[in-house]
């Protein structure tokens, strides 16, 4: 399971450098609107320390990271709702990914044109999310023409729908985006079929320069007083120094890093936190004495479920699962430590599996 994150934005903020530092898949980078046209697509390594800990204690010799798949999609501009620009093109990728990355511009550049003339990060977001809104507004208005001719024709499931589908409309018509935490389940069911965009997560990306550390400062606390309201994430991140770092030999980033007093660079705090996002976790398996591998789950799967993420024959045949976790293996050592231990936990398949399992499925085919 990949999790697949779209990386919008007004043109030239930053999205494509971005993008680049990420993947090192080298997308066109340039200083016009709507360089990228058809999104590029990356495939990253979720950063996981733990992995080359499980790799020495299990002495194997492949080790196969969590991934995220990021989607650099084109420039959006005023009236993309309406087919503006590359608008539909945009609002048709946008609808396939997972969570949303929000690169928002926090530098000045003569040389980099602003499409608004003007920089000015509050006034760039809202731009973005009216034309989101108003194109999840159009798709509820023709949900609710199809729900009510239904409701016409006898159909009771109709009526229950056209009261959520005029919630929403509701929620977007004032501007907001719908809260769903507290919608029942055969809502939320619904809801997912019509695949709004203003119901993805979203993570802020405040994409800084070197140099202006005070006006960048300002920005970020203006978009984190806005983001605020909508339950939603900021972070920060220099594109163009990310996208050097990224040039560079994987055994010098380290030591560049340590010079400028950083732990990790700010595309692992990225991917870390796009991780994240959607509540997802990761479990561990050690397989055949060849592979450690890390597999992506959402929080609260449960153990027969999980085992469907590797293969579909083992869910149908799950028998039952022997379950380490990383923090008791750290600390005794070994497996055997940890099973003389009693810390070894034999577990059905309604087990909640926790981020930082060692799972071994045993299952019959």
């Amino acid at each position: 399971m990949a999790l697949k994150c779209g990386i919008i934005g007004l043109p030239n903020v930053g999205k494509s450098t971005i993008f680049n530092a990420l993947t090192s898949a080298h997308a066109i980078t340039a200083n016009y609107p709507f360089t990228t046209i058809e999104p590029n697509i990356g495939i990253v390594e979720v950063p996981d320390e733990r992995l080359s800990r499980l790799a020495l204690i299990y002495t194997h010799k492949k080790v196969t990271p969590a991934i995220v798949e990021f989607v650099d999609i084109a420039g959006l501009v005023r009236g993309a709702s309406k087919g503006e620009g590359l608008g539909n093109k945009f609002l048709t990728h946008i609808r396939n990914v997972d969570a949303i990355l929000h690169i928002v511009r926090c530098f000045k550049d003569p040389d980099v044109a602003h499409i608004a003339g003007e920089l000015n990060p509050i006034e760039d977001i809202s731009l973005i999310k009216t034309e989101l809104l108003l194109a999840d507004l159009e798709i509820i208005e023709r949900q609710l023409i199809s729900a009510e001719k239904r409701i016409k024709r006898g159909d009771k499931e109709a009526a229950r729908e056209t009261a959520l589908l005029e919630k929403i409309k509701m929620a977007l018509e004032t501007g907001s985006n719908l809260d769903i935490k507290d919608l029942p389940e055969t809502e939320l069911e619904c809801l997912r079929t019509y695949n709004l965009i203003t119901v993805k997560p979203v993570l802020y990306v405040a994409n800084t320069g070197e140099g202006d550390v005070e006006i960048s400062n300002l920005y970020i606390e203006q978009i984190r007083e806005l983001v605020n309201k909508e339950d939603a994430q900021v972070t920060q991140i220099i594109g163009r120094l990310e996208a050097e770092i990224a040039l560079l030999p994987k055994e010098e980033r380290d030591g560049f890093l340590k010079d400028l007093g950083l732990l990790e660079s700010g595309l692992e705090r990225l991917i870390k936190t796009s991780y994240r996002l959607l509540g997802l976790i990761t479990f561990f398996t050690a397989v055949g004495g060849e592979v450690i591998r890390a597999w992506t789950i959402l929080d609260g799967t449960r153990a027969a479920q999980a085992a469907g993420k590797i293969h579909t024959d083992m869910e149908k045949g799950f028998i039952k699962t022997e379950v380490i976790h990383f923090q008791d293996l750290m600390l005794h050592g070994t497996p055997e430590a940890v099973r003389e231990k009693g810390l070894l936990r034999i577990e059905g398949r309604d087990y909640i599996v926790k981020d930082g399992d060692i799972i071994h499925f045993r299952f019959s085919i």
